[in-house]
């Protein structure tokens, strides 16, 4: 039973390690050749947003919308990839058991 809990005690210190890891991560996406650029942290929190002088028409909002929201959408992406990949050495691919958080 006391080596039980000290694995338990240890992945819950690697949890914490991966989370600090993503909370201190930036991942970027981008859309329309990188007119528009989208930045977030490894929790998903955006940072900044960049949108190139070419890509601002107004008589076209229209499509630099679309690309705000496919370039924020490509850095969720990347968010929820370097998430799995930072997660998945501490859960040992608990995530398929349902377990919410993991």
């Amino acid at each position: 039973m006391a080596q039980l809990m000290k694995q338990a005690q240890q992945m819950q210190q690697q949890l914490a390690a991966a989370q600090a890891e993503l909370a201190a991560a930036e991942v970027t996406g981008s859309a329309g050749g990188g007119m528009v650029t989208a930045t977030m942290t490894g929790n998903g929190e955006l940072t900044a947003l960049t949108i190139a002088p070419a890509a601002v028409d107004p008589d076209d909002v229209e499509t630099l919308q679309d690309l705000v929201v496919a370039a924020v959408r490509d850095a969720h992406r990347a968010v929820n990839e370097l998430a799995a990949s930072t997660m998945a050495p501490v859960t040992g691919g608990l995530g398929g058991l349902g377990l919410p958080g993991l």
